[in-house]
């Protein structure tokens, strides 16, 4: 009430400064509700105009023309007043001496409104003025707030209070500052508008942890039960902070996966999800969830979550690893190459996590494994042991998967050891068998009689037959020739190879035929035991006869005599296999030489018995037998 206390003597001072009517009272005034306000109030009339009886005055509300018939606020003449002021109003200046001023008491939200002063100075001289002042009654304080608060800038927070009431003088205190970093206080009087205003600053730094808090302010008068609280949240601008994702995880190929994102900012950032320099996402908000179907490894990959508000910029990344088995392997090409030649076998693919490729040739494990993406097979000089399947096997845990490829390798005809020249029953048997990519093309050469072997004539039988990479040719020789100086055939046979890659000539070694030799040595053995048998029970024979007879010379005509023999012969007729038309056989080499070695025979002579008629010749199969004459 100080300013009041000054401005009043000096409205007074003002006299004749004008001729007309005017008035001056606050344009806006304030009073926090139940207490009371005073509304400073000087007026002036015209100068030619002397009040006989004094000078009157009406103070009306929300109205200044009686005709309309405002409520009276206070009338000087009378106590008649409106119901809501009856009681309530008081006038403190001296009319006469041109004060208006005008108390309200115990005063009420239903009071708030325009408050006009009407002058009566006597007769016509009546005059309502236009001015008024607008009275504000406050439930509560006024908190004079920043339009933004920022964090980490100093903050000033100003609560007002009206000072108004001359009875009454008010106190101000903040509340729940027990939080805030370092807080200052500051009081001071103010005149606002030509009314009294006690205000009490606080001052402080905010931070983002401050955003959202309640701050308040308490007016109260002393020696009463007044007291007025007005609460206020914290409204703190800061830039992103933190930006919360999923921790980097791993799917499966084919499944799905949301990947959040949060960002702690006021006001709420403008969220995106990156991927590499895409922006997959974005949207104003405090969250934000992108979600990821049927995933394939192209979704594998950083995942970036970047915050902006305005005041700041965040980001946070995550690894997000999809899992799947190895794709088909990616191998060389089959391949034919040359034998010696030097390769490499690259195999790769791709898995996750990474696979392990072995290499397996026709099923066997060859180099070595390897826990990579990339394997490679080095082959050092090829052999044809080498030529093949050659398959690259990828494993992880999630499955497998293999390719292959043809490896053929190319060389130079090989002889076997298979290959030779044997005695057989029909003559000399010749096979030649070698091995060589291209199949190699065999040849019989006989140096004594200067002939190539290459297809059946009228005198040789000749075979050829291939199986992959191996040939076999075989001829039977069907001439005799002269002995050699061992006493055996004389056979030269020359076997010929050859492809693209070379030419070759080996003489084939001379074998004898091992079962033919075995089963003349088991004849000759077994003959010579049949015929001891057969002269043993011959002589039993006799013998018995003779007992019976008492005659041992006397001569015993056999109608059907018992005769046993044996004989074990081995003749180029049955011993060797017909090839061609009967009787066109000539072995190459001294074979009647062996044929005599092997003749085995034995003889029996009767006593006692008669010719059997047609005894005698060659048998119906052919073979050769001797007479029995009985003496």
């Amino acid at each position: 009430m100080w300013c009041l206390e000054l401005l009043l003597p000096l409205l007074l001072i003002i006299h004749n400064a004008s001729s007309q009517w005017n008035i001056w009272l606050p344009r806006d005034i304030s009073a926090m509700t139940n207490s009371c306000v005073v509304i400073p109030c000087s007026f002036m009339y015209p100068s030619g105009i002397r009040p006989v009886k004094g000078i009157h005055g009406i103070w009306y509300f929300g109205q200044p023309y009686p005709q309309l018939f405002p409520p009276v606020v206070f009338k000087s003449l009378t106590d008649v007043v409106h119901e809501s002021f009856k009681g309530r109003t008081k006038l403190l200046g001296d009319l006469n001496q041109r004060n208006c001023t005008l108390l309200i008491g115990n005063i009420g939200a239903e009071h708030s409104g325009r408050y006009y002063f009407r002058a009566d100075v006597g007769g016509a001289n009546k005059y309502s003025y236009p001015d008024f002042t607008e009275l504000k009654v406050l439930d509560q304080p006024n908190i004079d707030i920043p339009e933004e608060i920022v964090s980490d800038e100093s903050l000033e927070l100003t609560c007002y209070a009206p000072d108004n009431c001359p009875d009454m003088t008010p106190e101000i205190q903040w509340m729940y500052t027990d939080y805030l970093p370092d807080p200052e206080f500051s009081s001071e009087n103010l005149e606002e508008s030509n009314t009294a205003v006690l205000s009490n600053t606080l001052t402080f730094t905010p931070r983002p942890m401050h955003n959202g808090q309640l701050l308040g302010c308490r007016v109260y008068y002393p020696n009463t039960t007044l007291v007025y609280e007005r609460l206020i949240s914290l409204d703190v601008k800061y830039p992103p902070r933190s930006v919360w994702v999923n921790v980097s995880s791993e799917v499966m190929e084919g499944s799905s996966v949301t990947l959040h994102c949060e960002v702690d900012s006021n006001p709420p950032p403008r969220i995106s999800w990156m991927f590499g320099e895409e922006e997959l996402l974005w949207d104003t908000a405090s969250n934000i969830s992108l979600s990821l179907d049927d995933v394939t490894p192209a979704n594998e990959g950083i995942y970036t979550c970047v915050g902006d508000n305005g005041y700041g910029i965040m980001n946070t990344s995550m690894y997000l690893a999809v899992k799947y088995p190895p794709h088909e392997p990616v191998v060389n090409d089959s391949m034919t190459v040359l034998e010696g030649t030097s390769l490499a076998l690259h195999c790769s693919t791709q898995g996750s996590p990474a696979p392990t490729l072995t290499w397996l040739k026709d099923g066997e494990l060859v180099g070595t494994i390897t826990a990579d993406e990339l394997s490679v097979l080095q082959i050092v000089e090829i052999t044809p042991h080498e030529d093949g399947q050659y398959r690259c096997l990828a494993e992880n845990e999630h499955g497998r998967a293999s390719s292959s490829l043809n490896i053929t390798v190319e060389y130079a005809p090989v002889l076997l050891e298979e290959s030779k020249c044997t005695v057989v029953r029909e003559g000399v048997q010749c096979v030649c068998i070698a091995t060589g990519n291209p199949e190699p093309i065999i040849e019989f050469y006989l140096p004594d009689l200067n002939v190539t072997i290459n297809e059946t004539d009228g005198r040789y039988n000749f075979y050829t037959h291939t199986d992959g990479h191996t040939s076999t040719a075989m001829i039977k020789l069907r001439e005799k020739g002269e002995r050699a100086d061992n006493g055996g055939p004389a056979v030269n046979v020359h076997c010929s190879m050859h492809n693209i890659y070379g030419r070759e000539s080996i003489l084939l070694e001379l074998q004898q035929e091992k079962k033919y030799m075995m089963a003349v040595i088991v004849g000759t053995i077994g003959g010579v035991a049949v015929i001891a048998f057969i002269i043993a029970a011959v002589r039993y024979v006799g013998h018995n006869n003779k007992k019976e007879n008492g005659n041992p010379r006397q001569d015993v005509v056999l109608e059907n005599p018992a005769l046993y023999y044996s004989a074990v012969k081995k003749d180029k007729q049955n011993l060797r296999k017909k090839v061609g038309e009967e009787g066109d056989y000539q072995p190459v080499g001294s074979m009647a030489g062996l044929e005599r070695r092997e003749l085995n025979y034995a003889a029996l002579e009767f006593i006692g018995g008669r010719p059997r008629e047609g005894a005698s010749g060659r048998g119906d199969d052919g073979s050769n037998y001797s007479e029995i004459k009985a003496k």
